[in-house]
């Protein structure tokens, strides 16, 4: 099983190229970067996890310029975002960034995308959190136009694109009805959240990996109802803190990536963890 980490890099953390060489040296598969832009003051949205919101949510580095500085710096490390709030971006510069970032590191990079949960956060730009996830939806579906390998216009509920050239293109060919890099969905299980998998992207990202024995099932099913091949299917629980009964168990679900779940921390105490988990590694 392959084991990639995630971690909230802040202006008060180890840095993006020193946590990128020891994970590349240590035999890690991955660094995924979460995305905030910024955490209004005066905010009702309740954190998720319960209790007070973390203080590393509003001090988050950018995850593409993190992201690039680690590919500059690496060979075989996977880049990755955990998650890209698609809704709070412009879908040209974001496809963009994204193909730049794939390219440079050589189709190293996995989109990890959702929906959000902070309110106010996208409603500073200029999200309607009701349609938000149709507006990912449309922003997908524009940013895959620009991905395609021949000029193809896009004209959704949301957005619109001219065809146009747009380089460089992702590294991965399209596969099924997937354009673009890897991409793969983050959030709770769902009817809207599989049929948004179904469509666009490669597999799930659950944060936490809860709840996965119930849930696999269903979005297997809706998978090959959907056409798509069940081999192609990858699920890759995310945030995780992990333990030898818990990647046995994900193991036996098929499960062949995880995500694991480091402090935003200095350099001492990110590298203590990293001895911890290495014990994980094949």
């Amino acid at each position: 099983m392959r084991i990639a980490v995630t971690i909230f890099l802040t202006d008060e953390t180890i840095t993006p190229t020193r946590l990128a060489r020891e994970l590349e040296q240590r035999g890690f598969a991955g660094l995924y970067l979460p995305e905030h832009t910024h955490i209004p003051v005066e905010r009702t949205t309740p954190y998720p996890a319960g209790g007070d919101l973390p203080p590393e949510y509003g001090r988050t580095l950018d995850p593409f310029v993190a992201l690039g500085q680690a590919a500059a710096v690496t060979e075989r490390l996977g880049l990755g975002t955990g998650i890209t709030l698609v809704a709070q971006h412009d879908p040209i510069d974001l496809a963009k960034q994204i193909a730049t970032v794939d390219h440079l590191s050589g189709g190293r990079f996995t989109l990890g995308l959702g929906f959000g949960w902070n309110v106010e956060e996208a409603a500073d730009h200029g999200v309607e959190w009701r349609t938000r996830r149709e507006l990912v939806r449309d922003r997908m579906a524009l940013m895959r136009a620009l991905w395609s390998e021949e000029p193809s216009a896009y004209e959704g509920e949301f957005g619109s694109v001219r065809a146009s050239y747009a380089h460089p293109k992702p590294v991965q060919k399209p596969r099924g009805p997937v354009v673009g890099p890897r991409t793969l969905v983050g959030g709770a299980a769902g009817p809207k959240l599989i049929a948004h998998i179904c469509e666009y992207a490669d597999g799930w990202l659950p944060i936490g990996g809860r709840g996965l024995s119930e849930s696999l099932p269903v979005l297997r099913a809706a998978w090959s109802d959907a056409g798509r091949d069940p081999s192609a299917l990858q699920v890759v629980p995310y945030a995780v803190h992990p333990t030898p009964g818990k990647l046995a168990h994900y193991a036996e679900l098929g499960i062949e990536e995880v995500v694991v779940q480091l402090p935003p921390a200095g350099e001492a105490e990110v590298l203590r963890a990293l001895d911890g988990y290495g014990a994980f590694l094949g």
